[in-house]
């Protein structure tokens, strides 16, 4: 475990507890939000993997991604008869 592992583990509980106490109205406003900062940590990804890419070539990059995964949800999906 790293020195920084406790801190982490604490600013997730906190973020658990304020999740907790939302809304259903606000969690369900917050959903673009999280969406966006995933992809912004995902285009941080793909930077590092691919870092002689232009910010265009990233964002192919992630919409690929995207593309292959609702593609395997849709795959998953429960055959209804």
């Amino acid at each position: 475990m790293n020195e920084f592992q406790p801190l982490i583990d604490e600013l997730y509980r906190e973020r658990i507890l304020r999740a907790r106490q939302m809304t259903p109205e606000e969690k369900f406003r917050a959903g673009p939000e999280l969406f966006e900062a995933a992809c912004e940590i995902t285009l941080s990804g793909i930077a590092a993997q691919h870092p002689d890419t232009t910010p265009e070539q990233r964002l192919q990059i992630l919409r690929e991604r995207l593309a292959l995964r609702a593609r395997l949800e849709w795959l998953e999906a429960p055959v209804i008869e």
